[in-house]
């Protein structure tokens, strides 16, 4: 295993310092003592950790850096009483807090747990008393507020656990009947899960005295059961914990929840197009209430989204896009304003009325176009340009400041011959823009079997018209473009508020 000292130096020199690191510390002789053990085995999962970045230590790899077989090793670990996971764990907890290069620990947890006024919401600090969050703990002790007094979180009077823990209450305390629901369940609940959070191995043993947790601790003026309270304190800062410790989420649970999630309190959920293919189903028919009709018996699936079509924006103007909300809450919903003119002023109607795409038509000026564009991404929603009668998309594209989120490209048929023509076009788009991020919209009389061609070809979404909006069974026509492939098929995620 090759191994840069230097590295090895710089993410664990507390441990450079406390074992004595040496080229021969690995000798194969059976250690004297469990401390020798541990010494040698802390120094050969640095090595591991350093080398593999993202693996974890071992038992094979360590015995084989301490010179040894795993056998022996595990005879060792048996001898001495050495638990491997534990020390790994703490490894691992040190390289990812900064303690093991001596930086003050500091991490952040949260979790929502329980329902009704019960509901217990947790936010807490952990790390070294010597570090930003024993400030904390020390400012919360000394500097105290009307209403939001902090307190120590005990078991019971006279029974702290440890790492000490601060309560500080979200909701400010008016009346003894709060005061009785901090001091008693909310505050017995956080350190009971703190004490068996130590006694599990989710936080370091070896930290109780160097850490500390400051606890922010939600209860609601109207909660009134005292077990719920309790069970669901208990449960939320247990989950806080051990998110804080294994630094949760990671990045890619973050993207790859964010445009798919719904906030409980806000009540509706804001999508965007992160998992292509879609289906889009443009409302081109002149009435509100049919409109309506057509949305409420569409099936639903996350794969739907919805265009307000040019007759509906021209019968009833920009508003009908947030009249539409009534039925079309947590859809995508794009303004198709075919705007040719005055792209800044159009986008923002569009955009107050919780539009969250706009259409530009690409046959208008490039200034209206780079406008439009620039004004669509300012406010944080999509701009797409449909290049009906463009004959040339790509330059027109590459004559832009900047790239619209959406392309649309519109299906032809050869009339002597039958076949389709356009489709080629997509991937020449992709290929022109290799490596930017942008979606292709395939649109023009587009039918189940013309759609797979389409799909095929790379289109990231289909739009459809009259085949749905005009047949006598809304939900089947629907069906029919996504059960197309096996990731359109896939209804509407699951809400989930705390299970992971």
């Amino acid at each position: 295993m090759s191994i840069n000292p230097t590295m090895l130096n710089t993410c664990y020199p507390r441990l450079i310092y406390e074992c004595g690191i040496v080229s021969d510390i690995f000798s194969g002789k059976k250690p004297l003592s469990k401390k020798e053990l541990i010494r040698q085995m802390k120094a050969s999962m640095a090595m591991q950790l350093v080398a593999k970045e993202r693996g974890k230590p071992t038992v094979a790899g360590t015995a084989k850096l301490i010179g040894v077989h795993r056998d022996t090793l595990y005879e060792w670990m048996k001898e001495f009483d050495v638990d491997f996971s534990q020390i790994r764990r703490q490894m691992i907890v040190d390289k990812e807090t900064g303690d093991a290069a001596g930086k003050p620990a500091y991490l952040i947890g949260e979790a929502l747990v329980g329902e009704g006024d019960e509901v217990a919401h947790i936010d807490l600090l952990i790390g070294d008393k010597n570090g930003p969050v024993g400030e904390a703990f020390a400012s919360g002790m000394s500097n105290l507020s009307a209403g939001h007094t902090p307190l120590l979180a005990v078991i019971r009077p006279n029974l702290p656990p440890k790492p000490h823990t601060l309560l500080v209450p979200k909701v400010t305390v008016k009346n003894l009947d709060a005061v009785g629901k901090i001091f008693g369940p909310a505050q017995a609940a956080v350190a009971k899960a703190v004490a068996d959070s130590v006694e599990d191995g989710v936080v370091p043993k070896d930290k109780i005295e160097d850490w500390v947790i400051v606890c922010s601790v939600f209860i609601h003026p109207n909660a009134k059961d005292y077990r719920k309270i309790y069970q669901y304190n208990y449960g939320a800062t247990r989950l806080a914990l051990k998110r804080a410790l294994t630094r949760y989420p990671s990045l890619d649970k973050i993207i790859y929840d964010k445009d798919r999630a719904r906030h409980p309190i806000m009540g509706f959920k804001v999508p965007r197009l992160w998992r292509p293919p879609y289906l889009q189903i443009a409302l081109d028919i002149p009435s509100f209430e049919r409109a309506k009709r057509i949305i409420q018996e569409l099936p639903e699936s996350d794969r739907i989204i919805l265009e307000v079509g040019t007759p509906l924006l021209k019968k009833y103007g920009v508003r009908v896009i947030k009249d539409l909300r009534e039925v079309a809450r947590d859809v995508f919903v794009i303004a198709d304003l075919k705007t040719l003119d005055v792209g800044k002023v159009e986008v923002d109607m569009a955009f107050e009325e919780t539009a969250d795409a706009v259409v530009a038509a690409g046959v208008a000026a490039k200034e209206t176009l780079n406008h439009f564009i620039y004004e669509a991404k300012k406010l944080g929603i999509y701009a797409v340009v449909d290049m009906m009668n463009v004959s040339d998309p790509v330059k027109l594209l590459r004559s832009l400041k900047e790239l619209p989120n959406v392309v649309i490209l519109h299906r032809g048929i050869d009339m002597e011959t039958g076949r389709t023509h356009g489709l080629e076009r997509i991937q020449k788009l992709k290929q022109a823009f290799a490596g930017q991020k942008f979606l292709v919209a395939v649109a023009g009389g587009i039918r189940p079997e013309t759609a797979r061609e389409a799909l095929e070809k790379g289109a990231d979404i289909l739009i459809v018209g009259r085949y749905v909006t005009q047949s006598k069974d809304v939900k089947r026509s629907a069906r029919e473009f996504l059960e197309l492939t096996r990731v359109m098929a896939e209804d509407i995620d699951l809400y989930r508020v705390h299970v992971e």
